[in-house]
């Protein structure tokens, strides 16, 4: 058994009467397999009386890693090598800021949700704490209580219809089934539906080299990718809108012809805003010789005198322009800009991946093996928040011929697969969960 130290750490009373084992950690594998094993998390989770998925998430968040949640085998992994004592004061953090009250400072709190706002019940002194929804973790809490209010009945259909096409597939009777899916996608990409469970592999196995390569090639630029609120506060006037609106050419206009479907405002292709704001981007990428260099701000600036910057169709031309060969180290560095517009409309984040998919159904033209980078493209867009695990697994479910010809969209999804897997494998874990209790 682990020793036990106060709660508070601060407090130095030896028969202090909260208390819990220290953490124990063990770093197991090598190089990008590397990863770090807390083995007596559920202990010390439940001194704490919270949920271990809370802490393992914390740290996750935290650290930037890639972890797990409701491991069968009581093996809470956090991607990457981490020191006990680093974590130790991490949960300091989340002590303070998720367990104790405001007033009294004691540890005995029920976190209570209600209107998705977090509240901390002290029942020593009857108090009731806010916690700071900004916190990444915050966002969590309330999912994870909505999905765990979710009908179970739902599902279990969701699993059986999952069970069938795979059944299906290996009785050579899934090929209609499909040809059905891409007939439902062409009304509406993204439709609700199962995700794909015919890859092949163990992907929780390569979750944890999958994610250090990815953090690999985006560390060195993620914290470029931060951009402070009042950035976006600009001069809107009708003179400053005046003097930066900019009459330009159409060379680009075939190139970014996103689709025939109308806007909810009744905007279709053509000589549109959208057109105008993927002309705008394609001159200042020539002005400033890298597309890299063309400030988000200034972006979005944009879009809103075209009066786009709440469209989801404005998601799909970001994608098409601001994204290029590297687009694994472009997306942290938009990130910013793209969540500013997503927001938590699902179908911005349909749009995205829509996009998406035409992107990289252009570049399989000239570079075959491009499909590959998938997997990482969606790992990047699932860590930065800019797609639910809901909308990625309704993507990756069937395919469509609303941005690229259904052969195409076969083929990236077939490379998606193992990121797919790995999502619907997590979900199963979570909804495995909540039919427990």
């Amino acid at each position: 058994m682990a020793a036990l130290i106060n709660v508070r750490r601060d407090v130095s009373d030896s028969f202090y009467r909260y208390k819990m084992e220290r953490l124990q950690t063990k770093v197991e594998g090598k190089g990008n397999g590397i990863k770090t094993v807390i083995t007596n998390l559920t202990s010390v989770a439940q001194s704490l009386d919270r949920p271990g998925a809370y802490l393992i998430k914390f740290f996750g968040f935290e650290l930037g890693a890639q972890t797990n949640i409701d491991p069968k085998d009581d093996r809470w992994i956090i991607n990457g090598a981490h020191e006990s004592a680093k974590l130790q004061d991490l949960l300091d953090i989340f002590i303070k800021k998720f367990v104790l009250c405001q007033k009294c400072k004691n540890p005995e709190t029920k976190v209570e949700i209600k209107n998705e706002i977090i509240e901390l019940d002290c029942k020593a002194c009857g108090v009731h704490s806010s916690v700071d929804l900004r916190h990444k973790l915050s966002g969590f809490i309330i999912k994870n209580q909505a999905t765990s209010k979710k009908n179970k009945k739902d599902k279990a259909e969701r699993k059986a219809a999952r069970k069938a096409k795979q059944n299906g597939t290996a009785n050579g009777k899934g090929s209609d089934d499909e040809d059905k899916s891409d007939n439902s996608a062409d009304k509406e990409n993204g439709d609700s539906g199962s995700a794909n469970g015919d890859a092949n592999g163990d992907i929780a196995s390569d979750d944890d080299a999958l994610t250090r390569r990815i953090k690999a090639e985006a560390q060195e630029i993620k914290n470029a990718a931060t951009v402070k609120d009042d950035e976006w506060a600009v001069d809107m006037s009708e003179e400053a809108v005046k003097a930066r609106q900019q009459n330009l050419p159409g060379e680009f206009k075939q190139k970014l012809n996103i689709g025939e479907d109308e806007d909810e405002d009744g905007e279709g292709g053509g000589n549109t805003v959208y057109d105008q704001l993927g002309d705008w981007i394609q001159e200042q990428t020539e002005e400033k010789g890298n597309v890299d260099n063309v400030d988000g701000v200034d972006i979005f600036v944009k879009a809103k005198e075209l009066g786009i910057e709440t469209k989801h169709r404005t998601v799909q031309v970001l994608v098409l322009t601001l994204f290029n060969d590297n687009i694994l180290a472009q997306i942290p560095k938009r990130a910013a800009l793209l969540a500013k517009i997503i927001g938590e409309s699902e179908r911005h984040q349909k749009a995205l991946l829509g996009g998406t998919e035409r992107f990289v159904g252009d570049r399989i033209k000239t570079n075959s093996e491009f499909p590959d980078k998938i997997v990482k493209v969606l790992m990047l867009y699932y860590q930065h928040d800019l797609a639910s695990e809901e909308v990625l697994l309704k993507w990756g479910g069937k395919a469509s011929k609303k941005y690229v010809d259904v052969s195409t969209s076969r083929k990236i999804r077939k490379a998606a697969e193992p990121f797919m897997k790995w999502l619907e494998e997590a979900e199963d874990d979570e909804t495995d969960e909540s039919d427990d209790e």
